[in-house]
């Protein structure tokens, strides 16, 4: 392929992918076909309710060490009120300055552009490859993964693989735990009465308000637990609705809660907490309740064994800098991946994920060829060296 890492990363970006709704069906045709030009098996796979939300899974090579590069192919949507501040065509790839900017620029296909094109340099040698490359180019991951990432694995369409990239936004350093989130709805329930005379009634949101300051001093003492290289966990309230009216007293009204979890903390335990800050909430006569629990998994992996340590040297080796490991604080793909691999893990790409999800989303040029030299580089000491 005649295709270089910028003019991939071009391509990718002028196919929008947004999910919702996440139909992902045009870029992924884009990528099966690239890969498969190029001499590599390419399956392209959706779980039967979701057709038009398929991945891509290319192979190149046989045998061990099975080496997988990982990376999601949605995007956040544009939002409406996002659109009018951005300065060029979110999906136009326009470059200035030395950054590419569009929608997905960074998140996530600046380091599936990376990953195409460091597998695409081997295809020639693919006789000489000692082991497998994969690329798993996923849909559904903005909205969780389920449909996507998940399905593919717990579906048997992933190979057991010797170590795993996840490609997210990590300044290209090596990143090998993320937090975990839990979210949960708290409810209160109250009486309505005409608010000429409140007393009357059992006020909903006075209530939940108790219920509000009782979360925001337990997201305060959960400060002091702390993961090496993730930070602290944390309890931030995102939602509140109650009430229809101000000349009403409100006999309901409901909060929801993000609750970030540390690797090593167990979804169980939190939930008993949540519980018990709820239950401690002195609301009468008002009812309080909290449930509607919704978990995604934090991630954490070693970073021990030979192919890791030998990443590491890579990553070091170009950018001529500490290459880690660090926490990633946003959450990835690969809590669905653990039991896909039988070595080790990490997140690792250009970027930085404070600008995805943003208007004028870019990605360095520089750095997205630093991620595409450090692949380069990773696969042919490990599966071209003799």
């Amino acid at each position: 392929m005649s295709l270089d890492v910028i003019e991939l990363l071009q391509a990718l970006v002028r196919i929008p992918s947004p999910n919702p709704p996440g139909d992902t069906s045009a870029i992924a045709a884009f990528i099966a076909e690239t890969m498969a030009r190029a001499g590599c098996n390419v399956q392209t796979l959706a779980p039967p309710n979701k057709p038009e939300a398929p991945s891509v899974i290319a192979t190149l090579g046989q045998g061990d060490p099975v080496i997988m590069l990982h990376a999601h192919i949605d995007t956040v949507p544009i939002a409406q009120n996002e659109a009018a501040h951005w300065h060029v065509d979110p999906y136009a790839a326009v470059i200035e300055d030395g950054r590419l900017y569009g929608k997905g620029s960074v998140d996530d296909k600046a380091p599936l552009a990376a990953m195409m094109s460091a597998i695409l340099q081997q295809a020639p040698h693919a006789a000489e490859l000692k082991g497998t490359l994969v690329l798993v180019a996923a849909a559904e991951e903005e909205t969780g993964g389920r449909l996507g990432t998940r399905w593919l694995a717990e579906s048997g369409h992933l190979p057991k693989s010797d170590f795993i990239v996840v490609g997210e936004q990590t300044h290209n350093r090596v990143a090998t735990a993320h937090k975990g989130v839990l979210r949960a709805t708290v409810r209160s329930v109250g009486r309505s009465v005409h608010a000429t005379n409140p007393d009357r009634g059992i006020n909903a949101i006075t209530a939940m308000a108790k219920a509000v300051l009782a979360l925001e001093q337990y997201h305060r003492e959960l400060a002091p637990r702390k993961h090496p290289i993730a930070g602290s966990p944390t309890c931030n309230v995102g939602v509140i609705q109650g009430g229809s009216t101000a000349n009403a007293v409100p006999d309901s009204c409901f909060i929801q809660l993000d609750r970030r979890m540390i690797p090593g903390e167990n979804p169980v335990v939190v939930q008993q907490e949540l519980e018990q800050v709820i239950a401690s909430v002195d609301a009468a006569p008002a009812q309080l309740s909290v449930g509607e629990y919704q978990v995604s998994n934090w991630f954490s992996s070693s970073i021990e064994t030979p192919l890791a340590q030998r990443f590491l040297s890579c990553v070091q080796q170009i950018l001529n800098d500490h290459p880690g490991p660090i926490g990633y604080l946003p959450g990835s793909d690969a809590k669905h991946l653990t039991d896909t691999t039988r070595g080790e893990m990490v997140i690792f790409g250009p970027g930085s994920y404070e600008v995805a999800h943003a208007y004028d989303e870019y990605v360095e040029i520089s750095a997205l060829q630093q991620t595409q030299s450090i692949l380069t580089t990773f696969i042919e000491q490990t599966l071209l060296t003799r």
